[in-house]
């Protein structure tokens, strides 16, 4: 009996992209999957043909060879994908393994060693460092290949073998009523081998402690709490699996002028009260190191805003940059001399309208109090 066309049995046409295929695949899988359908010889079946076709088309070297050759590229133990590699019994967690194992890490079992776990690394940077970027060394721990026994995990570099209790699946499964239960195998540990004499120096696992130095570059613009990833960086994994990821988490240390929000920052400027009434310039310092400068006009109040534009942060993988924002902070004067004392009571005598904001109050004040006694 001729085996019938792999995309036909997905419900798919030839040029179905990578998404489609999962997407039908796991639509399909979970229809006629033997624990849904028991008894149920024909679902049995159609689930065989649903995961022989996924696994031939989720491949793009097969799926290239099949395209071109048809099922003639696969005979003669041209390649995996019969029937035969898919357990009878198996439980729901062989589909989600298969649509989420590269999620967690990888495949499971069936010899496939785990990958290497991910690093977390914190640096602390600086306001000045965060606007400007900087490049940076860091030593964070690692693993190698262990010398003695080429990463096989074994003595004098050993093969490992099948395991005897999963037999190269590295899960075990009870039956319990109409449930399969799956679990980890407690001897090879998920990972479908052991080692009958492990190497002493790296004791089974087939690599070795060390340090290693990065180099990580940290972008213009970047905000406190952002991470960065180091794809492979991590922890190595054990006998040949691929290494983990290393994420540096970053902070921005508080600065001793400046407050950020977003692009833009602020600062708060002490003004003299005289400076304040009768006007002037001052200088401040600018995030980028410069100085900028700040004409005050007479009668600045305490809170008013002066918005320098593009004297601000640097913006991500951008040139552009943000706005500096500097709030004057009116100052009332203390430990005054007598005649300050004279000199500021005589200035209260002489009246006018100097406190339009203290006028208006009290004016509303009063107001409040006529209204009281009607």
């Amino acid at each position: 009996m001729s085996k019938r066309d792999y995309y036909e049995i997905l419900g798919l046409s030839k040029g179905a992209s990578a998404e489609e295929l999962k997407k039908a695949y796991r639509k399909m899988a979970m229809q006629f999957h033997p624990d849904r359908n028991p008894g149920d010889s024909t679902a049995d079946e159609k689930f065989r043909e649903v995961n022989e076709a996924y696994d031939i088309l989720k491949d793009e070297q097969k799926r290239a060879a099949y395209d071109r050759f048809g099922h003639a590229a696969f005979e003669q133990g041209g390649g995996r994908g019969g029937a035969g590699d898919f357990g009878f019994g198996a439980g729901f967690a062989d589909i989600f393994d298969e649509m989420f194992g590269e999620f967690m890490g990888g495949r499971r079992g069936g010899g496939f060693a785990q990958r290497g776990s991910d690093l977390r690394y914190n640096m602390e940077i600086t306001l000045e460092e965060a606007f400007a970027g900087k490049s940076v060394e860091i030593e964070v721990p690692s693993s190698e290949t262990c010398a003695s026994c080429s990463g096989t995990g074994g003595a004098n570099g050993a093969q490992p073998v099948e395991c005897g209790t999963c037999r190269g699946a590295g899960k075990v499964r009870a039956t319990q009523g109409f449930f399969t239960i799956e679990r980890t195998c407690p001897t090879c540990q998920g990972m479908g081998r052991t080692i009958k004499t492990p190497c002493r120096d790296c004791s089974g696992t087939g690599r070795t402690r060390r340090d290693k130095t990065l180099s990580v570059n940290v972008p213009a613009g970047i905000e406190d709490g952002t991470r960065i990833r180091l794809a492979g960086e991590g922890e190595m994994g054990a006998r040949g699996a691929p290494p983990g990821d290393l994420y540096i988490f970053l902070s921005v240390k508080p600065h001793r002028i400046f407050q950020r929000e977003g692009a833009n920052i602020h600062c708060k400027v002490p003004l003299s009260m005289v400076s304040a009434a009768l006007g002037g310039s001052i200088e401040v310092p600018a995030i980028d190191g410069s100085r900028a400068k700040i004409s005050i006009p007479a009668g600045t109040q305490s809170g008013h805003q002066f918005r320098l534009r593009g004297k601000g942060m640097s913006v991500l993988r951008s040139p552009a940059r943000g706005d500096m924002f500097v709030e004057a902070v009116v100052e009332t004067p203390v430990n005054l001399t007598k005649r300050q004392e004279e000199l500021l009571r005589e200035f209260e005598g002489e009246g006018g309208d100097v406190s339009p904001q203290s006028s208006g109050f009290f004016a509303k004040v009063r107001e409040l109090w006529e209204d009281l006694k009607d």
